[in-house]
């Protein structure tokens, strides 16, 4: 299958800079970026962009796709509460079905709002799968194993999702230090050293969860798992709200990546994660929503337009952090914290894994500055377009590959046995 694009505002986000020209796709990769040229080549379609903008997607470097059941479903809680009390007891109740079914209604939104791979961390992993290749959608797996389960079945899923399907891989997790005790933390270890693999997990989330790690073993969490080696080959962590300086001179050090979650810690009451300080550190960072049930949209330009404004807010300053490198965090940070070399920018050879902005929105006009429109003025309304691995699964409202009203009455059919 050969696309081509023209009339096209190209952002490679191998830099700010906007190329006017064609894009060609061939099969699942990218095949010629540049200035528009005649071309003896058969195309399959061929796509006046009208000077809307090509992108690589945005990555969800932090999900839990399923979780869609529990939109607005407990809003009044903070996160140990909202945990305990409104979604463990639900979760217990999930079945292949649900996750299939739920997960299905993440991707549509994520598709919808220019989302082209997610870094999942939730149960049910061949339901997940499952929903993930009938859909199209890049998933990328992290184990979410804790004290409740998952630890021994890590090597299993670690071998066979690795080699599964293209659009599918598999990173080695835990939930968080405070659900995982220090003989299954030895064996997620154990397991990296093996493989030599990286590992990721939620750390820091809230000031609770740090100063319990204190009381337990005397440092952060970070720091504990540094300790332990956990981190020997690389990895990161979600949130990172609760971080020391100590912290993030580990993180700086070992190279890991810090996911942040806006949205999430906001309305949870968690905290708020010091975005310029880790930039101003020249930390690797990606971004994620987290799931539905604590944010309650997966939206990322959301996520991205807070990063900027909350490090504003923090610092007293109107220029605290680049916009260009927060869009940078939200597409080819989230794609190399995944493991996702080849879908970091559009660039010939790439994988195909590229969006269209629509640029006759209001919201995007007038074109003084494209980057700063995207993150300060863009929502999912602006995603005309969405490209999977050369695969067009989304545009001008249309999913190609999910029945949506299926899948709404599924989810609807579904929820009451999750009460």
């Amino acid at each position: 299958m050969r696309i081509r694009f023209y009339n096209a505002g190209i952002l490679t986000m191998e830099s700010d800079k906007v190329i006017k020209g064609e894009l060609w796709t061939c099969d699942d990769k990218i095949e010629y970026i540049g200035d528009s040229k005649p071309s003896d080549r058969s195309f399959d379609r061929e796509i006046d962009c009208k000077g809307n903008i090509l992108m690589p997607g945005l990555k969800n470097a932090h999900t839990h796709s399923a979780m869609t059941f529990s939109r607005s479903l407990a809003d009044e809680y903070c996160l140990n509460d909202w945990l305990y009390k409104a979604i463990f007891p639900r979760e217990k109740k999930l079945t292949d079905e649900h996750v299939y079914w739920f997960s299905k209604l993440a991707f549509a939104e994520y598709l919808s709002g220019g989302i082209t791979a997610c870094f999942d961390m939730y149960f049910h992993l061949e339901a997940q799968t499952r929903s993930a290749v009938e859909t199209g959608f890049r998933h990328v797996f992290c184990d979410s194993a804790n004290d409740f389960g998952g630890i021994d079945t890590i090597e299993h899923y670690y071998n066979e999702l690795n080699s599964y399907d293209p659009l599918i891989s598999y990173k080695i997790g835990f939930h968080a230090e405070y659900t995982t005790c220090e003989e299954n933390l030895k064996k997620v270890n154990e397991l990296a050293h093996k493989y030599e693999a990286p590992v990721y997990t939620h750390i820091s989330e809230t000031k609770a969860e740090v100063e319990g790690c204190r009381e337990r073993y005397g440092c952060t969490p970070a720091a504990l798992l540094d300790k332990m080696g956990m981190f020997d080959y690389g990895g990161g962590g979600f949130h990172c709200v609760w971080f020391t300086d100590e912290d993030r001179e580990i993180f700086k050090k070992r190279g890991l990546w810090s996911v942040f979650n806006a949205c999430s810690n906001l309305k949870l009451g968690s905290g708020i994660a010091p975005v310029y300080k880790f930039i101003d550190n020249d930390m690797k960072i990606a971004i994620g929503t987290d799931g539905a049930g604590s944010n309650n949209a997966l939206s990322m330009f959301r996520e991205m337009y807070l990063d900027t404004v909350l490090s504003n807010a923090e610092t007293g300053k109107a220029n605290a952090v680049d916009p260009f490198k927060i869009l940078k965090a939200g597409t080819s940070g989230g794609a190399l914290c995944m493991g996702l070399d080849d879908c970091d920018v559009l660039k010939e050879g790439k994988k195909a894994d590229i969006i269209m902005i629509d640029m006759n929105k209001p919201s995007m006009q007038p074109e003084n500055n494209i980057v700063r429109n995207i993150v300060y003025s863009a929502d999912n309304s602006c995603v005309k377009m969405t490209m999977i691995n050369g695969r067009i699964l989304y545009e001008d409202g249309i999913f190609s590959s999910i029945d949506i009203d299926e899948t709404r009455r599924m989810c609807n059919k579904l929820l009451p046995e999750l009460a």
